[in-house]
């Protein structure tokens, strides 16, 4: 019973490590995204 607790806690705190990573992930890229249109938007003629 001990054993499958430890499992859970492990699989539990890896899987919010793993949330915690795409999110960041998730941030660049539609960091990346505004830049390349404020950089389109600036090169547009007015």
């Amino acid at each position: 019973m001990r054993t499958l607790i430890l499992l859970a806690a492990m699989a539990a705190s890896m899987s919010l490590a793993a949330c915690n990573t795409v999110s960041g992930a998730g941030k660049d890229v539609s960091s990346a995204g505004h830049a390349v249109t404020d950089t389109a938007n600036d090169a547009k003629p007015h």
